[in-house]
């Protein structure tokens, strides 16, 4: 056929929507364009698709050649979409079957060799697949963080080779079974921290009421070694906690499967931006708030902080 459409993830903000890959193969002079608002890492993925393809020993057809990333109007960035843009190709120019393609989402970056290199934002893209009832297949190298979503289909491959093997009913890639690399959760240790006995009191309220706390002193006091030692006195993470901070760590590739259940502590500089701190941006991306979510904000030298600073100049 010259008409072959898949599934892929996008990342935008805290979301991961859906995206079609539609490949069309027509008659004209060759050429190979993508459509659909992809930013410069997308377009780039015409060369590594190609070359991917003939060093996996494909052909490359040389005809016109069309990709639409749908919806339009959604902007589409990173490398997660050369393996969908090259499975869609192979399908189009009947070099491997298509008919098994809408069971699955597809997503990895594509050396020239045809191997897959890991992305960011697979946990993300794992639990909305897995909520669309569709199986996973991406980089063998992320495949531990998916698995972290329980019940989920993942397949997970180290090149292009074989995840045409596997649609072609050749070599199957096995269901991932592995269990998630977690490690033991550490913390500061609250209790060697000798006097400051009003501090520490007001700090066990603030975590069994979900307080904000507000510490000022002269320096060397202990406030940041405080500050740190907050998290290890917070209640356990439960697990649908765990997965939402785990989710948005993944977003900006801040998500390491053994730091599984730990509360995140973030302390951004001073001079941290506002979109740095809220998020936002060309590409919306979270912020240190957002990056902090189920664990501890600490803000040291708040008064420095440019946002902080108009607000106390229009207070005064």
């Amino acid at each position: 056929m010259s008409l072959a459409v898949l599934y892929s993830r996008a990342l935008y903000g805290l979301d991961a929507p859906l995206v079609t890959v539609e490949v069309h193969i027509g008659a004209g002079l060759p050429s190979f364009t993508i459509v659909g608002l992809p930013e410069l890492e997308v377009r780039e993925s015409r060369d590594r698709v190609r070359s991917a393809l003939l060093n996996a020993r494909f052909s490359f057809p040389s005809r016109r050649i069309t990709v639409n990333l749908a919806p339009a109007d959604l902007p589409k960035e990173s490398g997660r979409f050369d393996l969908p843009i090259a499975i869609g190709i192979l399908a189009a120019s009947s070099q491997i079957p298509g008919n098994r393609l809408l069971h699955y989402e597809f997503a990895g970056e594509l050396a020239l060799s045809g191997e897959l290199r890991p992305i960011r934002g697979v946990l993300a893209m794992t639990l909305v697949a897995k909520r669309d009832g569709r199986a996973f297949i991406l980089p063998f190298e992320n495949a531990f963080e998916a698995a972290i979503v329980k019940s989920a289909a993942i397949h997970p491959a180290h090149s292009l080779t074989e995840v045409c093997s596997h649609l072609a009913g050749v070599e199957p890639i096995p269901e991932f079974s592995g269990i998630p690399r977690t490690g033991e959760i550490s913390y500061p240790d609250f209790s060697a921290i000798k006097g400051q006995l009003h501090a520490r009191r007001a700090l066990e309220i603030a975590a069994c009421g979900g307080h904000s706390v507000l510490m000022i002193g002269p320096p060397g006091t202990g406030k940041s070694m405080l500050a740190a030692s907050f998290p290890g006195i917070l209640p356990e993470m439960t697990e649908e906690e765990a997965l939402e901070s785990a989710a948005i760590l993944s977003l900006v590739g801040a998500f390491d499967p053994m730091n599984w259940g730990r509360r995140p502590f973030r302390s951004p500089h001073h001079t941290a931006s506002a979109v740095a701190m809220v998020g936002g941006g060309t590409h919306p991306r979270p912020g240190e708030i957002s990056l902090a979510h189920c664990g501890v904000l600490f803000l040291d030298e708040l008064p420095s902080f440019q946002y902080c600073q108009y607000s106390f100049k229009y207070s005064s």
